[in-house]
Order: C-alpha cells, then structure tokens, then sequence
C-alpha cells in the first residue's frame, strides 16, 4: 500500500475532516488508496503549526503512526481562483496564498484504523507491506 507521511497536526487535520487537501510542491499522477502516516517530528511553539491545535478537540497526537486510509482523488495546481474554493468551509489561515503554485492533492474518504499501525516513515510516498 502507497503512504505519505505527513506531520502532524495536518495529519490529524486530515484524519477529522477539517483539511481536505494536503499541499505539496510536485504533481503526482498517482490516483488511489493511500496511507496516512504521522512524521516523527514534533512541533515547537514557536511554529504555525500550533494555530490549528484547537480545532482538534484536546486530542492527543499520535506520532511514528499509519493513521488512516484514503482516497487520492485528484492533483490540482493551485492558482487564486481554486484557493478561493479551497478556503470556502476551511478554517481561516488553513490555505493562504503561500499556497499558489503548488499543488493540492485532494483527498476522498477516509477510513481511520483503530490503533494505528507503528511505522518510521520516509519521504516522499512509500510502499507498505502488511
């Protein structure tokens, strides 16, 4: 099975519904299932990432785990016209315009697994083997 690591609170982000596209500076042909794996990094303070810590509920980040299952739906290069529907219903600063020019992977439905599978991770997307 194909993972994306990804750090975390936008993992967990993804995994609640709340960011529904993951930003990446490549296109990716690839269309399909696809794991969710939280980094190993950790936050800092000092780090913007920290700004979105509310929004998941006093939850408890999982790091060094396969999170969930998704779809990979599509691949869409972002210019000022698909931010704009990017940032409709997505909490404010989620999506800015640091964003154009990149790419927004757009994710489907998602299936969280239960414990969570331990893994290191890598970069990139990466293979899984059950």
């Amino acid at each position: 099975m194909k993972v994306l690591s990804i750090r975390q609170p936008y993992a967990s982000l993804i995994q609640e519904g709340i960011k529904k596209y993951e930003i990446r500076s490549r296109k990716i042909n690839y269309r399909g299932k696809l794991y969710i794996h939280s980094s190993l990094a950790k936050i800092t303070k000092k780090s913007r990432k920290n700004d979105f810590l509310y929004l998941l509920d006093n939850a408890s980040l999982k790091y060094g785990h396969i999170l969930f299952e998704c779809d990979l739906v599509d691949c869409v290069l972002i210019d000022e016209e698909f931010l704009k529907e990017m940032n409709v219903g997505a909490p404010k600063g989620l999506y800015n315009d640091d964003c154009i020019g990149y790419y927004a992977w757009v994710i489907g439905e998602i299936k969280v697994l239960k414990e969570g599978i331990p893994a290191k991770g890598q970069l990139g997307i990466w293979n899984y083997n059950k």
